[in-house]
Order: structure tokens, then C-alpha cells, then sequence
């Protein structure tokens, strides 16, 4: 049979290793393997992160992650005899397809040995699962939506990750480019230094827009925080409906990640923008939890004792890194000025406290205007996470 310029152009994909199998996680063992597998597979790492095992165990709880409401998500695990070497998550968003108009199913939570064989059985093994479901094309990671963890990190890893973004080895990028995956789009990050001083000319822009335009910049009402979320809430889904990618949180989703904010927030560094009274702009820079996180080596426990979290709290003290997570405008008031506003506050608020710098992130690489703006507040890419995609 003929095959066509298309199919013989595609580079032949990895065969699967003899011995390897791929099979639904179905009971607790199962998913206990499941979570528990980054921990061997990054032992050594020193820019890895460990996360909470508990924390893990709610995330993939339909009680506890709102996305798990409206979302479907079948686990995946590759052995080869005994050992686990490889998971992945297979992804139902219908959410996100309504809202962008696609017919995509999303891969997620990907972890493999260095092995591209493993990487396209697990691959094969959620494609299948998607394909059924009648969706057209598998687009990833996503852990497991744009509203939570998503990227693969392709470029920077001389450190660790910030809170709430991913890691993983330089390999990944190899065996799932070996799968036929392409890119669909890079998001970027930047390191800024608390300690560098903002050009004069933006300072002085930037002021004179405070002042025409009646911009009043103040940081949130934690004794009001429901109606503050609420503002929030309205900013968010005004600010990013255009985006590549965005879907509107759910209410639940909003709270959630509210809550779960909370634990860490400085209320100094969430600021919100009004004009005449009416919030337009809001940003959330968090302290970089990351490093609290890491020196807890994943458990809060050890043989029944506090070990982790007496290591966290303490760690906690010592943090002088952010992560800037999100600033947005709404619409009919962006290219005024108000994102340099936010940022030089922001900016004289941690040196205030004693924050030595971070990292802004993330961006679309195609968002020109606020790339700028970083840029011209002395930001450095750092580091890209890429979107993949390939059809079914």
C-alpha cells in the first residue's frame, strides 16, 4: 500500500520495549505508584522540588479539586515487569473546548525514564483513551488545565522551579519530540532583581499616567477578603477571555485556589488598580513557597512525628524569593499605563520587605505588550514552558 507524502515525510516513531506493558491505575497500589514515581526518578536532582504527598492525594481526589467536578481524568502506568517507569494522565476539559472552540484532549502529570519507546506507549495508551472519547488532537502537559499546572520545561534548568510551575529532566523534550509532537505554543518566564532600578523614563511615565489618569493602586482587604475575591473574579475573566488558551474559572476553581493562596499570601503584594473607584487591574505576588516546600523532602510525617512540617515552617522564615503569578487588566483600559504601575509597585514593595527578586511568570510568547513591559522593568527571560501538540 502506498503511503502518502505526508505519512512518509513523519519520522518512524520509537518501537515499544519488549516487556513493557501500560494498564489504568484501578486501586489505591496503583495510584500510590503513580504519585510516588517522580520521587525515584528525580532522586539526585538538586533543582527538583518534591511535593506533599498529601497534597498530591487531594489533588487527584474528586472531593477536593473542583476541576475534577466537570473535568475527566483517567491515570495511566507503564511497567516494565515490577517496575514502574513511566505515567501519564489523559485529559477531558470540556470546559475548555466550549469556551476556545476546539475539539482537544489534553495530556497531563507525564513522568518517564529516558526511554522514548515507554514515552510512546504511554502516549498510545492515553491517545487511544482521548480518541474514543472523539476528540481530534491531544494538546500538553496540562496538570490539568491552563488554569493550573501546564508546560513542559524546555529551557532553564540551571534552577528550581517557582511555585506552582513545573520542572522536569532536558529529556522529556527528546522522547516526546521522538512521539510526533510539535509545538503548539511556549510560555516565558522572567527573573527580575528587587535590587535593580527601573529605567527613569518608565518611572516618569509611569507616574504621570498615575496622576492623569486618577490611578489609585492599593493592596487587599484581607478583613473583606469575599468581596474582595469577588472583584478579583470579575478582573480575571475580563482580563484573559482573549487569550490563547483561557477558560473562565469555575466559582469553586476561583475559590479553591483562593484558599489555598491564603496559606502563603502577603496581603502587601496582591495590589489591586482602580480608576475613580472601580477596580480595573489587579496582580498577585506570591512569596516562593517552593523553598519551604522542598526542605519538607515531600512528607509532613515521619514515623508519626512533624519532621517536614517543623522543616517548612522554619524554612518558611528564611524565604526572600516571589513569584509574580498573574496581572491582569480589564479590557478598555489596557495600554494606559496601568501594568507599569503595577509593577513598580510591586517592585518597591518587596525591596520593602526585604524580598531579594523572582521570577514574573508566566507569559505567551506571543504577547508582545506585556513581554515589553517586563522588559522595560529590567526583566530577563529565564525560562520556557512549551505546549505540545499532535493529532489523533
Amino acid at each position: 500500500m502506498a503511503l502518502s507524502a505526508e505519512a512518509a515525510a513523519a519520522p518512524a516513531l520509537p518501537p515499544v520495549p519488549a516487556g513493557v506493558t501500560v494498564s489504568p491505575v484501578r486501586n489505591s497500589a496503583d495510584k500510590t505508584a503513580f504519585i510516588r514515581l517522580p520521587y525515584s526518578l528525580y532522586r539526585g536532582d538538586a533543582n527538583w522540588v518534591p511535593p506533599l504527598e498529601m497534597e498530591r492525594r487531594d489533588f487527584l481526589d474528586p472531593r477536593k479539586n473542583p476541576f475534577l467536578e466537570f473535568g475527566e481524568v483517567v491515570l495511566f502506568l507503564a511497567r516494565r515487569g515490577k517496575d514502574v517507569v513511566g505515567r501519564i494522565a489523559a485529559v477531558k476539559d470540556p470546559r475548555f473546548n466550549e469556551f476556545q472552540g476546539t475539539n482537544y484532549g489534553f495530556f497531563g502529570l507525564f513522568e518517564c525514564v529516558n526511554d522514548a519507546g515507554v514515552a510512546r506507549a504511554l502516549f498510545d495508551a492515553a491517545s487511544q483513551w482521548l480518541k474514543a472519547q472523539g476528540f481530534t488532537s491531544v494538546l500538553g502537559p496540562m496538570n490539568f488545565s491552563g488554569n493550573q499546572e501546564l508546560g513542559l520545561l524546555v529551557d532553564g534548568f540551571g534552577t528550581p522551579p517557582a511555585l506552582m510551575t513545573t520542572y522536569n529532566p532536558p529529556y522529556y523534550a527528546q522522547i516526546i519530540e521522538a512521539c510526533r509532537f510539535t509545538k503548539a505554543k511556549d510560555l516565558w518566564s522572567f527573573e527580575l532583581s528587587s535590587s535593580a532600578e527601573p529605567p527613569e523614563k518608565v518611572v516618569r511615565i509611569a507616574e504621570k499616567i498615575r496622576q492623569r489618569e486618577g490611578i489609585t493602586v492599593r493592596h487587599v482587604d484581607m478583613k473583606r477578603l469575599n468581596e474582595e475575591i469577588s472583584r478579583l473574579k470579575t478582573i480575571y475573566n475580563s482580563a484573559w477571555e482573549k487569550n490563547w488558551g483561557f477558560v473562565p474559572m469555575t466559582e469553586r476553581e476561583f475559590d479553591h485556589l483562593a484558599r489555598e493562596m491564603k496559606q502563603i499570601v502577603r496581603p502587601e503584594l496582591v495590589l489591586i488598580a482602580e480608576v475613580k473607584g472601580e477596580p480595573v487591574a489587579f496582580s498577585i505576588t506570591l512569596p516562593d513557597g517552593n523553598e519551604a516546600i522542598k526542605a519538607a523532602g515531600g512528607r509532613l510525617t515521619t514515623f508519626g512525628l512533624p519532621v517536614g512540617l517543623v522543616k517548612m515552617l522554619l524554612a518558611m522564615r528564611k524565604i526572600r524569593r516571589l513569584r509574580l503569578i498573574t496581572l491582569g487588566i480589564k479590557e478598555g483600559y489596557r495600554r494606559r499605563g496601568i501594568d507599569a504601575i503595577m509593577y513598580l509597585d510591586t517592585l518597591r514593595t518587596a525591596r520593602r520587605l526585604g524580598y531579594e527578586g523572582g521570577e514574573i511568570s508566566w507569559t505567551l510568547e506571543d504577547n508582545h505588550l506585556v513581554n515589553r513591559a517586563i522588559e522595560s522593568m529590567g526583566g530577563q527571560r529565564s525560562k520556557t514552558h512549551r505546549i505540545y501538540q499532535r493529532p489523533l
